[in-house]
């Protein structure tokens, strides 16, 4: 763009144009959490949301089911090459969202290496055709000439993609790709305070001529009124809270109107500590460190974050003392261009009064902070903090998700006691089970499985080959059930 975002509203793509609001009255101004400088200002109030997922319907439909399986993968690939060429300028816009260079590997390589996985996958596993066959036919008469079988089409409608703020180019294009290899056109709906990221992630992707017309729409700002046009054609995919997906769900179109929705929501992801583990055991270093990853990565934004480490009662002093160790000696915060800096900020002064405030809910649900606490850091910025609670059953800590640079330490005795601990989150998208023993990791899967939608199993062994607890893997159901949404996405 040659018109900085400060000087005019970040645009939409809607209809095969760039589009921008006429005199909005309702403008969000997005500030750099770092300096609180503004970066961007966003709107779409007045644009037409109704043509555009006609558009999709007609023209990005018509566009993509003229390609086979294979040729829409092959195009996956074509563009995560292109964008793989391009990833300094968003990497660049990132550093304006408070993402360091750490974040943005999660966020703009991981979600340029998970495009080239599924394209892969795509081409792999599924037929260079317009449908997918689904086990044999099942013969119904003795001469064979009455069968039947399964098959997938292409829904006769389009994607829509609701992201997070946390992760403004995986988030879209984790969907994206697989949306696009379905033959199902895509309109995405970033968060407003990265949605700037994704707009210049857009642009890039059409710029780079590879896409059919119509197959990616972009709306930059609030969008209310956008399932009022959807039906029972389209699918609805949203990245959020709890909250925001419950409204979503109540929505007549998705209760009578039969939109597809699903959801990835708040998850109090847990990690267990197995029983057999010793404070001088490879897997009590092992637990430390998957556990600051995930406080300190995106400064605790992740919807995968450990909130709840679950650990043994003898080794809750020594871990509480090991992991303050770690965080004091190795988290700089600072300006994610500051390349001594190791930590940035949460995305906005908002999230960082929210992160606060469950901080405080936590602590007048009977934790104590023994690392860290809300008033210590200036601006968006916030202390990694480890919560205390002598009281294993507290409603709060199963249920409060403070989404920022947080975690709770709770106490068992038994392994059953972890399993039933783990399970009080309701649902969680992921878990972390660090043990060296076989039965005991057999026992703790077996009782946690039903609950989350992905177990990390952690030791001696792996510790050094995982991709992490936090880390989605673009081969496997990315999701979780209850609080975490129910959704199925990668």
């Amino acid at each position: 763009m040659t018109t900085s975002l400060i000087d005019t509203i970040v645009p939409s793509f809607l209809s095969g144009k760039w589009l921008t609001p006429d005199n909005p009255t309702r403008i969000t101004e997005v500030a750099d959490p770092s300096t609180g400088e503004i970066v961007a200002r966003v709107s779409a109030e007045g644009l037409d949301i109704a043509a555009a997922v006609d558009y999709a319907r007609d023209i990005g439909r018509k566009n993509l089911q003229e390609l086979t399986i294979h040729e829409r993968s092959l195009k996956i690939k074509e563009l995560a090459m292109y964008l793989q060429d391009h990833r300094d300028e968003l990497n660049a816009l990132a550093h304006k969202t408070g993402a360091n260079k750490r974040d943005n590997f999660v966020d703009v390589d991981g979600g340029i290496s998970t495009m080239f996985t599924i394209s892969s996958k795509g081409r792999r596993e599924m037929p260079n055709a317009h449908v997918v066959t689904d086990g044999e036919p099942e013969v119904f008469s003795k001469d064979g000439s009455f069968i039947g079988r399964h098959i997938y089409t292409t829904i006769p409608g389009i994607a829509v993609q609701i992201n997070a703020f946390n992760f403004p180019v995986w988030g879209m294009l984790e969907k994206f790709a697989p949306s696009f290899i379905a033959g199902v056109p895509s309109i995405v709906k970033p968060a407003t305070p990265t949605g700037f990221v994704t707009q210049a992630l857009v642009r890039l992707m059409l710029e780079s001529g590879i896409l059919p017309e119509g197959s990616l729409q972009l709306i930059s700002g609030s969008a209310r009124d956008l399932l009022d046009h959807l039906d029972f054609r389209d699918h609805v995919a949203f990245t959020g809270s709890a909250q925001t997906a419950n409204t979503l769900r109540a929505h007549e179109n998705v209760l009578e109107g039969g939109i597809q929705f699903s959801a990835e929501a708040d998850s109090l992801n847990a990690a267990i500590l197995g029983t057999d583990v010793t404070e001088d055991a490879p897997e009590f270093e092992a637990y430390t460190k998957a556990v600051f990853n995930e406080m300190t990565s995106k400064a605790g934004q992740k919807c995968t974050a450990i909130r709840r480490a679950i650990v043994p009662h003898n080794l809750v002093e020594p871990f509480i003392a090991a992991l303050s160790q770690r965080l004091e000696s190795k988290v700089v915060p600072g300006d994610p261009r500051d390349e001594n800096a190791t930590m940035g900020p949460l995305v906005s002064i908002e999230q960082r009064d929210d992160v606060a405030s469950a901080v405080q809910k936590l602590i007048d649900a009977g934790g104590e902070v023994v690392y860290g606490g809300a008033d210590k850091l200036d601006g968006a910025f916030f202390a990694p903090t480890i919560l205390r609670f002598d009281d294993a059953e507290a409603e709060a800590v199963h249920s409060t998700e403070a989404f920022g640079p947080v975690v709770s330490v709770i106490g068992y005795n038994e392994p059953t006691e972890a399993v039933e601990l783990a399970a009080k989150g309701a649902g969680s998208l992921v878990a972390s089970v660090i043990t060296h023993d076989d039965e005991l990791a057999a026992l703790y899967g077996r009782g946690i499985a039903a609950y989350h939608g992905r177990v990390h199993f952690l030791d001696r062994v792996d510790a050094k080959t995982s991709t992490g607890h936090g880390s989605p893997l673009p081969h496997l159901v990315h999701g979780g059930p209850g609080r975490a949404g129910g959704g199925e996405e990668l």
